[in-house]
């Protein structure tokens, strides 16, 4: 897939227990991630998934689905990620620092050292 990004919460919890004010944080900084993901020009859809049975640490996954792949509909998409070819890293990394750049454009915030690395 060309873009595969986790959102988690930096204090250990779980849906069922996450403080309505995170649960609120949750919602607003998914709705952001979605319309910077699904502004990215070869994307047409950002699809979001709660995974992680067997592990009690919320983790919110969102994968974009590459416009012109209709046949990825559905909740299907990251079983097909093995099945696509190669994307290029540079540039599902250059597509994460737009939604990572746009995101604290819409919210504040700042990015982390880590994140601006070109290691990473």
């Amino acid at each position: 897939m060309p873009l595969a990004l986790m959102l988690h919460p930096r204090e250990h919890h779980d849906m069922a227990d996450l403080p309505d004010e995170l649960a609120a944080e949750l919602g607003v900084l998914s709705t952001h991630i979605v319309r910077h993901v699904q502004a990215l020009p070869h994307i047409s859809r950002a699809h979001v998934y709660r995974i992680g049975d067997g592990g009690a640490h919320l983790h919110i996954w969102f994968f974009a689905r590459p416009e012109g792949q209709s046949q990825l509909y559905g909740s299907w998409l990251p079983v097909w990620d093995d099945l696509l070819p190669e994307y290029p890293a540079e540039v599902a990394e250059a597509d994460a620092a737009i939604v990572a750049d746009a995101l604290v454009a819409s919210l504040g915030g700042r990015r982390s050292a880590a994140d601006e690395s070109p290691t990473d």
